[in-house]
């Protein structure tokens, strides 16, 4: 495993593709309703980005995937796929996924958007999948290490009765889309070996799954891409872009809502 360690410059140039990956998720929520199509949320998303922000977006054509951003509605764990045929409606959770690349670096980011009047229980698992993060990101700064993030994240969530999604985890990232270190939601899969201890300058994201229900996963064997809850219950996540700081942890994505953000 090889991490990459990023000079301050490069974490500037890093940050500016952060912003920008936040500013979509951020100009996307007011088209969230009832009757939009994940499509046409995909359509406003790439024009925003490629007109407005001078940017790429970096999942179109990434490995054959169709589109500028991915789509997850309900029992959908990750990477679904925006359609004319997806309609939303009213109850239904979506999580939106971008990353956008300014001047050769990558910005990744999601979360958890509510459509029209949704369930309690559905907010409960957005609210403590969202918990799971911040814990985690709380965490984040010289000396921690990868085991005690997915530690905590487990933790959190399993002792809020739900699961965590073992097959998809959090990346390095840079000027690739998915560098080295693989970020475990878990804590069980690390040793002493392989368990990284974080360092100034790593930059990675996390991006905690969790599972209404079982953890156990499905691909579409048909797109490739999409993943879905086996047992079909719902899945919510929510992402982060973080570079470790010499005294703790800088959150390159966060949003104007949240106590991260400096602005």
């Amino acid at each position: 495993m090889t991490v990459s360690i990023k000079t301050p410059e490069e974490i500037a140039a890093m940050r500016v593709a952060g912003r920008l990956a936040a500013d979509v998720l951020e100009m996307i929520a007011e088209y969230v309703k009832p009757g939009v199509t994940t499509a046409e949320l995909d359509q406003i998303c790439h024009d925003y980005i490629v007109n407005v922000q001078d940017a790429i977006p970096a999942p179109l054509n990434y490995n054959g995937f169709p589109k500028s951003i991915c789509t997850s509605v309900n029992e959908v764990i990750c990477h679904g796929i925006p359609s004319d045929k997806k309609v939303l409606k009213d109850g239904d959770l979506l999580n939106i996924d971008v990353t956008v690349i300014k001047d050769g670096w990558h910005g990744d980011t999601n979360r958890m958007f509510y459509v029209g009047n949704v369930p309690e229980h559905a907010k409960r698992l957005c609210v403590v999948t969202q918990e799971c993060l911040y814990k985690a990101i709380d965490l984040v700064k010289p000396g921690c290490r990868l085991s005690d993030i997915g530690t905590v994240i487990a933790k959190h969530a399993r002792g809020n009765h739900y699961s965590v999604v073992e097959e998809y985890c959090g990346h390095g990232i840079g000027r690739g889309f998915h560098e080295d270190p693989q970020v475990l939601h878990y804590g069980e899969g690390y040793n002493r070996a392989n368990d990284l201890v974080l360092a100034e300058g790593m930059t990675f994201t996390i991006e905690p799954m969790v599972n209404a229900g079982k953890k156990q996963t499905k691909l579409n064997t048909k797109d490739g891409w999409t993943v879905t809850t086996r047992d079909r219950r719902l899945s919510a996540q929510w992402e982060h872009t973080l570079a470790v700081t010499a005294t703790g942890v800088e959150v390159l994505t966060a949003r104007p809502d949240e106590p991260y953000y400096k602005g």
